[in-house]
């Protein structure tokens, strides 16, 4: 039978690439001059260092472009509140990886509501859709490109 993987996977190496350029970029502005202002990578939490909120702002945008023109999706992105002490402001933003449970149980939910003849199953950090027809599973793929789940979704493992 037909089926098919729904997942929400970033790839790591991009976002490491993305924050390189991204202290390359902060090092050679002139409004980050004589600033200690930089990007710090550690799993999959990125941290902004800065002087001051204003400056978190500015190099916020600068990751945010950097990880778009790599083709990592922003939606993953899980951005913290900035944190102000001893003239110093930091950020953390996470990288969401995996589709939590409350997500998937959403996800299967709408699909049984779309009364198309497939089964969904959360597996981990996925969701198994299977079918008899190769059709169905296109229509499902259809469905959830148009729904939004506050993350993105990527549909792999594609087996007839």
């Amino acid at each position: 039978m037909p089926s098919f993987d729904v997942v929400s996977e970033v790839d790591l190496q991009e976002v490491r690439n993305a924050a390189d350029q991204a202290n390359r970029e902060v090092g050679t502005r002139f409004d980050f001059k004589g600033s200690d202002a930089n990007f710090s990578l550690e799993g999959n939490v990125v941290t902004l260092h800065a002087q001051n909120e204003f400056q978190l702002e500015q190099m916020m945008d600068i990751l945010q472009l950097k990880l778009v023109k790599r083709s990592v999706d922003i939606g993953c992105l899980d951005i913290a509140k900035a944190e102000t002490a001893n003239n110093r402001a930091r950020q953390a933003v996470t990288i969401r990886q995996g589709i939590d449970t409350d997500t998937a149980r959403k996800i299967v939910k709408d699909i049984k509501g779309a009364k198309i003849k497939v089964q969904a199953q959360i597996q981990g950090e996925q969701v198994r859709v299977t079918g008899k027809s190769r059709d169905d599973l296109q229509n499902v793929i259809a469905m959830l490109r148009k729904a939004d789940f506050g993350l993105p979704l990527q549909y792999i493992n594609f087996r007839d």
